[in-house]
């Protein structure tokens, strides 16, 4: 793999979790009730956290800072978040069980993308 592909792809693998991250706080009220619909524990700590994840890893990824340290980290927050968001077995309504079903498997290669990162 070239530098410029390995770069782009650290990039865009750090934008993925910057923008979700400013997104959870310009709607923040909106992220809370979406983690407490998916009965995620205690919200009021875990989306702080995940923000925090998101902007501080997200960023860290995009300029190569830490990257074997941060993809890791990055990587087992994306498996939590699909266990606990896109639970698409517990979706029973066509569209909406396929939209789950995506999204899992799209983090699924995230997951994969920010492993190879750690080995990088």
């Amino acid at each position: 793999m070239t530098k410029a592909a390995v770069t782009a792809g650290r990039f865009l693998l750090g934008l993925y979790f910057l923008l979700p991250g400013i997104s959870k706080i310009i709607g923040y009220s909106g992220s809370m009730a979406y983690m407490s619909v998916h009965n995620v524990p205690t919200p009021e700590l875990l989306l702080p956290v995940t923000i925090v994840l998101q902007i501080g890893g997200g960023l860290m990824l995009m300029i190569g800072l830490r990257v074997v340290h941060v993809a890791p980290i990055l990587a087992g927050l994306t498996v939590l978040i699909n266990f606990e968001m896109h639970d698409f077995w517990n979706v029973y309504e066509g569209v909406s069980q396929a939209h789950e079903t995506q999204n899992f498997v799209k983090n699924l290669a995230i997951f994969a993308g920010l492993l190879v990162m750690s080995g990088a």
